[in-house]
Order: C-alpha cells, then structure tokens, then sequence
C-alpha cells in the first residue's frame, strides 16, 4: 500500500510519510463569476462550528462592551431570526437546541449593541451550524447578512472573512471562497482555519495538487478535529481508505469539548469510510453508538438505513429513513428513501420520494442554493429528457471541475447516448485513484455501451470490489451486468 498522503505532525511514524509538493506551473482561477448560489452538498461535512473561535470572540465582546444604542435597518432584519424584529427583544423558544439558543442571544447582541462587531461574526456561524441541524436553506442568507455587516464595519476582520469562505464554500461558490480564504491569510498566514476555506476551494476546483499542500500548511499549524478531518477526505479522494480512517479517528478523539451534534457528526463520517472499506458491521456498530450518544441524529438514522438495506431489511431501512426525512428533508435522505424502496420493489413509493425531490429542490433553489449537480445525477437516473441532465452537468462540470462532476458529466453524457464523451469523463473521474464504487460502476456501464466489454468486467469487478455497498438499488445492479460479461 501507498504511504499515507499528508504529514501528520503529532504522529511517532510522521518520518514515514510523504506530502505532496505544489508544481511549478499552475493554471490561475479566474475572478469569480456573476454570483449564481451553490448548493447544500457534501461540502457540508466540513462546515465545524469554531469553539475556540466563540470563546476568542465573546472575550473580545466583554473586553470592549456596548457601544452604541440598539438600531433597526435593513441589514438587522435580513439576519433575524424567524419570528424575530429589530424593535422588540428576542428569546429564544423553551425547546430551542443550543444552537438556537446561540443565536438568539449574539442576534439580540447586535440589535442592542450594534458597535459590537464580533457578534456578528458568533451569529454568523451559529447559522451555518444550524443549517445542519435543521437544513433550512434560508439561514445562509441570515449568516450572509451578520458577516456583511461584521466586514462593512471592519474590513479586515479574519473571523468574518473566514466565515464568509465557508459560507461560500458551503453554497458551492469555491472561487468566491477561495479569494475570500487568501484575503484571511493575507492578514493572519498562521490562521489554520483560514487555509481549511483554502483547502476546501482547492479541493472544489479540482486543484488537488495545491489542496493537499495546503493541508499539510493547516495541520503543522493546529492539529484539531477540522484539520485531520479534511487529511481524511484528502485521503479517501486519493484512495487512501486506511489512511483516511486513521485521519477521521483522530479528529474525533480531538473532538472532545465540542457540541454534541459535531462530534457525532464525526463519528458518522467515521461509519461512512468504514462501508466504504466494505466492513459493514463496523459501520453498523458505528451509527448504533451513534444513536445512543444522540437519539434520533438524523446523519446516524442515514446510515443505519443503508446498513439495514444492504442486510436485506426492507422495512426496517425505510423506517429508519423516513425518519431522517422527517426530520430533516434533505433531497440527498429522499433519494436514498427513494431508492432503498425501490431496490425493495416498492415502486410506487420510490415514485412518490422521487418527485417529493423535485418539490424539496425548488425550495432549495428558492433560496438561493445552486444543486445543479445534484440535478444531473437526478435527471441522468430518472428524468425524461437527458440533454437536460447533459446541460446542468456541464454547467456543474464548468463551476467545478472536480471529480465529482466529472463522474456526474460522464453519467449524463451515457444517458445522452454520448458514449465516447462519456467515457473520457469517466476516466476523468477516476483519475485521483478515487474508490467510489458509483464511480466505477458509472465507468463501467459506460464502456459497455462503447462495447469495450473487458473494461466494463474490469470497472464493474473493481466497483464491487473496492465499495461493495455503494448503493442498494445500484450495486445489485453493478453485479448483474458483470454476470451478463462474463464476470464473477
């Protein structure tokens, strides 16, 4: 096996690792576009609300005090919170989670001490955690509004600038983040977490090589729980699966102190690798610890539901599913509903899921979130028209070109009858080493068409090889058509 990618500073063994160094001649990103918003997609998975940053902040806040008498504008009510005026004081409701509560108490923060800058910036990031919490679309404007605010007061304000790279980075507008991450680091080089917006632009654009140094920058200047996790998914691109698992274990044991919600969120990307080794009792034992630590957390019912799919329980998986749509209904859990009830045979209520989809996308696009990607994969598996599929995946691809949305391209190219086109994404995709059994199964299907069959047997054998539990509708599939090749 491959020596792990990135330096680990705190390990004993750190001598036998490599990094990777940045090539003399890279292509420049160009300034970023005319804003379109992004989408909520797996960038989300790095979004960790800064303790550190809190307790930094509300120290500055006690340090300085109020300064100016309670105001009301446009910007105060673009960043309230539902049921929330800039003329009468707010609490939150009895029921409210900590995050709630956060909110709540830095909003009526700056509507009675607008000088107080810092609170803008708690406020903001009290929103993109609720936004994973509770995956309602409309608090990335709420955090918009507080980080505007915080950084037309103050320019050069780290916090703020990092805060805005993340929220751009969250929505999927990678060139915004990554000239927002370089305005930090310009400011504050040895801010770690301002070379983590870097790194998940980087990651974004395609710009592996470079996104890799600057992980190893992150991680040499703070060890923690957001540096290892993004050496993880360094790792897990790179096909590194052991390593990214090492990486995710470490970030969780550094996860200690922190909200609850966070840290299990870690332990559910720690069940996700191990399904991607393939070690599905481990994965199991993951989510169920999980449960018991947070009943109900939505990101845990997910897994154990694919878990419980690929052990045959039918029922049981869309139960589990349908309470993470309950709870939170995201359009990636309605998917993964859809399909676990129609590999159950369940058709016509995979067929309600899928268009529930639709309706939960245009809310999201209602909001200003781009899934443009998420779209193409949807349209080029279910939709009716593939050159739709064709058109938002090139629009994706264009955006970020990345090996995701090469795959997606590639997919909906096959879909189009664009073979040939198809296959050179496709290749494109796997050009990291990346072990995503969709990946190679996409591959896979796409060389049969061409009629390349000992290709087809090679991706289809590797898919269910390397990430036998990819999809439950998808994988039984994968497996067919390598019988009907001749595979095994």
């Amino acid at each position: 096996m491959s020596e792990p990618l990135i330096h680990d500073p705190m390990a004993s063994e750190s001598g036998d690792m490599t990094t990777r160094t940045l090539p003399e001649h890279t292509r420049p990103i160009d300034a970023a576009p005319p804003k379109r918003r992004g989408r909520l997609h797996s960038l989300i998975r790095r979004l960790w609300f800064p303790v550190a940053l809190v307790v930094a902040v509300a120290v500055a806040f006690v340090a300085v005090g109020p300064l100016s008498s309670p105001q009301v504008g446009s910007a105060l009510t673009a960043m309230a919170p539902p049921g929330a005026t800039p003329e009468q004081p707010f609490v939150a409701a009895a029921d409210a989670t900590e995050t709630e509560q956060e909110i709540a108490k830095q909003y009526e923060t700056v509507r009675q001490y607008p000088d107080t800058n810092d609170a803008y910036v708690l406020l903001g990031y009290a929103y993109l955690q609720n936004v994973r919490e509770k995956g309602d679309p409309a608090d990335y404007g709420r955090a918009e509004a507080a980080f505007d605010e915080a950084l037309r007061r103050d320019s050069e304000n780290v916090n703020a600038l990092i805060g805005k790279g993340a929220l751009a980075a969250a929505q999927h507008e990678f060139r915004e983040a990554l000239e927002l991450g370089n305005r930090a680091l310009a400011i504050s080089p040895r801010t770690a977490r301002a070379h983590g917006v870097v790194v998940d632009a980087l990651t974004e654009l395609g710009r592996y090589d470079e996104a890799l140094v600057s992980t190893q920058t992150m991680i040499d200047l703070r060890p923690d729980l957001a540096s290892y996790s993004r050496v993880s998914y360094q790792r897990e691109l790179h096909g590194q699966v052991d390593g990214a698992i090492v990486a995710m274990e470490q970030a969780y044991s550094s996860s200690v102190g922190s909200g609850t919600e966070n840290r299990e969120y870690l332990r559910v990307l720690l069940g996700q690798l191990q399904l991607l080794k393939g070690d599905l009792a481990g994965a199991e034992q993951i989510y169920r610890a999980s449960l018991q630590a947070a009943p109900g957390f939505v990101w845990a019912l997910n897994g154990l539901a694919r878990v419980r799919a690929f052990q045959g329980d039918f029922d049981e998986a869309i139960e589990l599913q349908q309470q993470a749509v309950d709870a939170i209904p995201l359009p990636e859990f309605v998917i993964a509903l859809g399909e676990i009830q129609e590999a159950a045979g369940r058709t016509d209520e995979a067929q309600r899921s899928y268009e529930l989809v639709g309706a939960i996308q245009q809310l999201f696009q209602a909001n200003g979130v781009n899934v443009d990607l998420d779209l193409a994969l949807f349209q080029a598996n279910r939709g009716d028209d593939p050159a739709v599929a064709v058109e938002l995946a090139r629009h994706a691809y264009e955006r970020e070109p990345n090996v995701k949305a090469a795959d997606a391209l590639a997919w909906a190219l096959h879909a189009d009858g664009q073979h040939d086109e198809a296959r050179r994404y496709a290749d494109e995709a796997l050009r990291l080493g990346t072990p995503y059994g969709s990946f190679l199964y996409h591959a896979g299907m796409i060389a049969q068409a061409q009629g390349d069959t000992e290709a087809a047997r090679d991706f289809l054998s590797r898919a269910l090889e390397q990430d036998p539990y990819f999809s439950p509708l998808y994988a039984p599939r994968a497996q067919a058509a390598l019988a009907e090749l001749g595979g095994t």
